[in-house]
């Protein structure tokens, strides 16, 4: 197994079809104890609860700093340690660059670029004390290829901050053996997503990826454990496209 006996943290992980609870399931099946962060303690020990019983839910807003600090040390209370950290967590609005407004510009570089850098600042000081660990960053193919296709200028320059933010602290805390990565997902079929593509808009998309089909929540949490796992031992400051080749650069 992958990770086995590794403790990962992943935010915003109890949507059903999300990328969290897919990239959840993952970590579980390659021997993780996963612990599963949301806004609803109720939906994130619901979610660690299917998973089965050395796994932890525990309620957090990554937007506040005290928050994700009392996650880590709650996790680290359980299980002594934290292996892994993936940066899940993000928000998206449909909103055109002038239609932009102060609330709408807060509400998403809060969560997707200010909650990376408050949870990676949780769990580092103990990465930093055990040596070792691995931060995966959610970022999004908008952030390369300048907007997408349900997110906003906004979402772009959130997801842009977010490559920018990883590749700093891989810089800053690789000589602690301490690895940050970033995933840059293309159209992924997910609860977002998922009511808002009509067959046309889909097969029009279809049409400029070359693998032939929309990814799905699973291909980005099978890159999540990679970039996880000691297969990537020598990997700090990629980013890594899961994009069926939306994106060739």
């Amino acid at each position: 197994m992958l990770v086995e006996n590794n403790v990962v943290i992943i935010t915003g992980a109890a949507s059903a079809r999300g990328i969290g609870k897919a990239t959840a399931r993952a970590f579980a099946a390659q021997g993780a104890s996963v612990v599963i962060l949301d806004l609803r303690l109720e939906d994130a020990q619901a979610a660690a609860g299917e998973l089965g019983d050395q796994h932890l839910g525990l309620a957090c807003d990554v937007t506040d700093k005290a928050a994700c600090e009392r996650a880590a040390q709650a996790v680290l209370q359980r299980y002594g340690r934290i292996d892994a950290l993936v940066n899940n967590a993000g928000i998206t609005q449909p909103v055109r660059t002038l239609e932009i407004q102060a609330a709408n510009y807060d509400a998403v570089l809060d969560v997707n670029l200010r909650g990376t850098l408050y949870m990676s600042q949780a769990v580092l000081p103990q990465m930093r004390e055990q040596e070792r660990g691995s931060i995966v960053c959610m970022s999004s193919v908008s952030a390369q290829r300048g907007g997408g296709i349900f997110g906003g200028a906004h979402y772009s320059a959130a997801k842009a901050g977010v490559l920018g933010l990883a590749r700093a602290m891989a810089r800053e805390f690789g000589p602690d053996g301490i690895r940050v990565n970033s995933i840059a997902p293309g159209l992924i079929q997910t609860d977002i997503t998922g009511d808002k593509l009509t067959p046309e808009m889909r097969a029009e998309i279809i049409k400029g990826i070359p693998l032939g089909r929309l990814g799905n929540a699973a291909d980005v949490a099978n890159a999540c454990v990679f970039l996880a796992s000691d297969m990537s031992a020598y990997l700090t400051g990629i980013t890594l496209d899961v994009n069926g080749g939306m994106l060739i650069h």
